[in-house]
């Protein structure tokens, strides 16, 4: 008999097998890399057992009928024995002897790991199946309560979770996708999802029927993974599967464009569907809470004007977003604004203009023409924080105002925030400073922090996660609510939550209104009825000029005629992106409409 070629077979199974399983275990720290893992090596072990009792079975019923089924078949019985702790280790060592030389140890020795490592798989597949019944079971006692379901744990979906806890103690907190993983971060996420008394399954989310549920119960269901793509993914299948159901709110979270289209596109039902673009609601949340320090700082200028003097460091997705709304929340009568944007990026003039073609077009850029927006952006491209020529260019910014640094990490954001402040103190100005840090404990670490002499930063580290990720933001938004009254003047709620043209206008629109009040424009806060003909006046042409600086910076521009049939959306081209002056006197109610209370 071959022992020797049978040995070589169940050894190369079972060594490839666990190759494979590893690299499946470690791809990406994936959770479902780690069930594909077990599988495999599921598979493998049983494999490599059936390899080895071949030649056993094979003597056993060597030239009967029916040989090869015969052998094929015990093989298979036998191995499952194994791995139901029923495999007698005897029919090895009673059909290879010590006789047959090395490969008796060599066999015997492959053998006893296989008899081993069996059961314990199965144990293993009845833990994990015990886990998922226990988490059903759970599940079922929160049948009458409202429910909140995270597409996976992670530090984001654990944050809003203990938010969503400390305001009221029965809802029900269930995470998917949770795995064990031997990393200090996994035992830490699990533990504070059993302080929060969380469920926890190790399915996705889209595999699980939720549907058993009380209808007068709302369920809250979180696309909140890492992987942008895989919450889009498991949005557009939670939609179909509860479109039917009333009370049921899908939130994905998700920066990219095509979340955008796909989720507008999709018949959702009676599901209401919001995507989470984390980086315009932290830029939209200060602009709206914090944005009259903007107007606090500014300078006094020539003819009375106040001058806004803003620096953004670090032009990626945070900057860029935050240079483009500062040219709509800053027009302001009696305010003039100025926007230094800085970047590592050589093409950075390039690529801010291919995104928004208009605002730094030579006829609007930093041309003052009443009833047009009115600002001045510079670009500095190809300049590195590290560098000499950084600290020259901030040097000459000696009436700077407000200073935002979005690098992309906690780390580098402090130190250039700090140096910033070094330099600005340098050249005597006093501007306020924002820097985004994630990490909510050093954020609150940081808060008045000062030198070896106590004098202080004064830098305000924005963006952390408890805020963020919190009921108030993301569910409760004080913001969202008054952007919604807003767009019911000339809409229903059902567009403004389907189309995020309507919402992001809407959002933009609330924060300016409250900016007014700050800044005490005549006829700010009243209703349309109540205000008189010079209030009217100025609101019209302020909020136009509001309007047309935002249309800008979401990439419109001017359709090229007066005529509304010229107005293409898909083209991003609009008839009305001109002076106040040049409008219709329809169109000029339509101002003082949308710029009231």
């Amino acid at each position: 008999m071959n022992w020797e070629i049978y040995f070589g077979a169940a050894l190369l199974i079972i060594v490839l097998g666990i190759g494979k399983s590893v690299s499946l275990g470690k791809a990406g720290n994936k959770r479902r890399g780690i069930l594909n893992s077990f599988h495999v090596l599921f598979g493998t072990v049983f494999a490599s057992a059936a390899v080895l009792f071949l030649p056993i079975y094979n003597q056993i019923f060597a030239d009967e009928p029916f040989q090869y089924v015969k052998v094929l078949l015990l093989s298979i019985h036998n191995t499952i024995r194994l791995f139901v702790v029923d495999g007698e280790f005897t029919i090895i060592t009673d059909y290879i002897t010590v006789e047959e030389g090395w490969i008796f140890t060599a066999y015997t020795l492959l053998a006893s790991i296989l008899f081993v490592l069996a059961p314990v798989l199965t144990f293993g597949f009845v833990l994990f199946l015990f886990k998922n019944i226990s988490a059903y079971q759970r599940y079922v006692c929160c049948y009458f309560r409202d429910v909140y379901i995270f597409s996976e744990l992670s530090e984001k979906s654990l944050t809003l979770a203990e938010s969503l806890r400390k305001h009221s103690k029965k809802r029900g907190i269930i995470f998917m996708d949770v795995f064990e993983r031997n990393d200090e971060e996994s035992y830490e996420w699990i533990e504070r999802a059993g302080e929060l008394g969380a469920i926890c399954f190790k399915k996705d989310i889209q595999a699980v029927d939720f549907k058993f549920h009380s209808k007068r119960k709302s369920m809250y269901f979180f696309a909140i993974g890492q992987d942008e793509s895989e919450n889009i993914d498991q949005a557009l299948k939670i939609i179909p599967e509860y479109r039917n159901r009333e009370h049921t709110h899908l939130y994905v979270f998700s920066t990219r464009v095509d979340g955008e289209l796909l989720l507008t596109s999709l018949d959702k039902g009676l599901v209401k569907v919001r995507r989470v673009n984390d980086i315009r609601s932290l830029i939209n949340r200060i602009l709206y809470e914090e944005g009259e320090k903007i107007f606090q700082h500014a300078l006094d200028g020539k003819n009375g004007i106040k001058e806004i003097t803003a620096v953004i460091v670090g032009m990626g997705k945070h900057g860029a977003n935050m240079a483009k709304a500062l040219t709509w929340f800053c027009q302001m009568d009696g305010y003039s604004v100025e926007i230094h944007m800085f970047d590592q990026d050589p093409l950075l003039e390039e690529t801010f203009s291919a995104q928004c073609p208009e605002l730094l077009d030579k006829d609007y850029n930093g041309i003052y023409v009443p009833g047009e927006a009115q600002y001045r952006m510079v670009v500095h491209g190809g300049i590195s924080v590290e560098t000499r020529r950084f600290a020259e260019e901030i040097g000459k910014l000696d009436r700077a105002t407000y200073v935002f640094v979005a690098l992309g990490s906690d780390e580098e954001n402090i130190r250039t925030a700090v140096n910033l402040r070094m330099l600005f103190e340098r050249n005597g100005a006093q501007p306020a400073i924002q820097a985004v840090v994630y990490n909510s404990a050093e954020k609150k670490a940081l808060k008045g922090i000062a030198n070896y002499q106590g004098q202080p930063y004064k830098v305000d580290f924005i963006g952390d996660l408890e805020t963020s990720y919190s009921e108030e933001v993301i569910i409760d938004s004080q913001l969202e609510a008054e952007a919604l009254l807003r767009h019911k003047k000339w809409g229903n709620e059902e567009e403004f939550w389907k189309y995020e043209y309507n919402y992001r206008s809407s959002v933009a629109s609330a924060i300016h209104m409250r900016a007014r009040e700050w800044c005490k424009i005549p006829g700010a806060g009243k209703p349309e009825e109540e205000l008189t003909p010079e209030e009217l006046a100025v609101i019209e042409v302020l909020e136009h000029r509001r309007w047309n600086a935002y249309m800008r910076s979401e990439g419109y521009i001017y359709s090229g005629s007066p005529d509304k049939s010229s107005r293409n959306d898909l083209g991003k081209m609009h008839h009305d992106l001109v002076c106040f002056s040049h409008l219709t006197e329809e169109e000029k109610r339509k101002d003082s409409r949308v710029g009231t209370r």
